[in-house]
């Protein structure tokens, strides 16, 4: 058994298909279908169940793959050590970061973290939270860009900064009669949500709680974009993150962005990372360079009403 049958079959468990598999780990279809048959054989085991169309684990063959998973991140693990030793700004960093926060926040901190660290090659994933938190723990991300609050004891959490809400609503809505809003404001107002999944709509639906409001039922979003065109459309009123409407960003027609008056609804955001990572040192000086952005970025001050 070596390092690169275990490749091979972790591959296979995740794309289901030894094309996909081979074309994902850079071999030809024979070659790993052929390693995979030396696995079984020497294992004395089947690790999976061909079928014409797709390859299903079997119940060992599952269990082989988790654990091969964690052996291949001890391994980058081992290698991380070593290139950290020899140069500790240089190598690979797998960087995940939630849909909501991603395309707003990315434009500011990758131009800071390649000036920083200019030898460091950035891998980005944009995946939801808890896909984020699963990859962490089994050690294909590095570290995370997640809201707050996070409960597992195994990761560090580094907070990075607070990013307030406003309320879009359209042109005419009577909300925007008021030059701030209070919570009081939300109460009985039925707000357009995210699909569930998505840690926005979880912090959405916290505020709406907390001042009294409610989804508005029969449709959910994929993404803020579309929450944005939906109150151009007129269909209702949501809450957008401060970051989503500053430039960047284009404004949306037809959209009036309310500020809330202090204390204003708000998300916290921390880079997170295994406490047992080679690279915590290193780690912690990029979350040190993502949290010298101004803090006027994250606030509702400067945004147009």
């Amino acid at each position: 058994m070596n390092i690169r049958d275990l490749q091979y079959l972790v591959a296979l468990a995740e794309h289901r298909h030894f094309g996909r598999a081979a074309d994902a780990s850079f071999v030809s279809q024979p070659t790993l279908s052929t390693q995979i048959k030396k696995l079984e054989d020497e294992l004395g085991v089947s690790l999976v169940e061909r079928a014409p169309r797709n390859v299903l684990l079997t119940e060992v063959g599952a269990e082989i793959a988790r654990r091969a998973r964690g052996i291949l991140a001890e391994v980058d693990q081992i290698k991380s050590i070593a290139q950290r030793t020899r140069d500790p700004e240089s190598g690979s960093l797998r960087l995940g970061i939630f849909p909501t926060l991603g395309p707003y926040l990315l434009p500011h901190i990758v131009p800071l973290v390649r000036e920083r660290y200019p030898r460091l090659e950035l891998l980005l994933r944009e995946e939801k939270s808890d896909q984020i938190l699963h990859m962490l723990r089994e050690g294909s991300l590095d570290a995370g860009i997640l809201a707050l609050p996070l409960h597992d004891d195994s990761l560090h959490t580094e907070f990075l900064f607070e990013e307030s809400f406003v309320l879009a609503v359209p042109e005419k809505h009577a909300l925007t009669q008021s030059r701030k809003l209070t919570m009081d404001d939300l109460a009985d107002q039925s707000l357009l949500l995210l699909e569930d999944g998505h840690c926005m709509r979880d912090q959405a639906l916290e505020v709406c709680h907390m001042a009294g409001a409610t989804e508005k039922t029969g449709f959910r979003a994929t993404s803020l974009e579309t929450l944005r065109q939906m109150v151009a459309a007129n269909v209702g009123i949501t809450l957008l993150p401060a970051l989503s409407v500053k430039p960047p960003v284009a404004q949306t027609g037809q959209v009036r962005l309310l500020r809330f008056a202090e204390p204003a609804p708000s998300r916290r955001i921390a880079m997170v990372w295994r406490k047992s990572s080679a690279a915590g040192a290193f780690l912690q000086g990029v979350a040190d360079v993502i949290r010298g952005l101004p803090a006027d970025l994250f606030d509702d001050h400067d945004i147009a009403v």
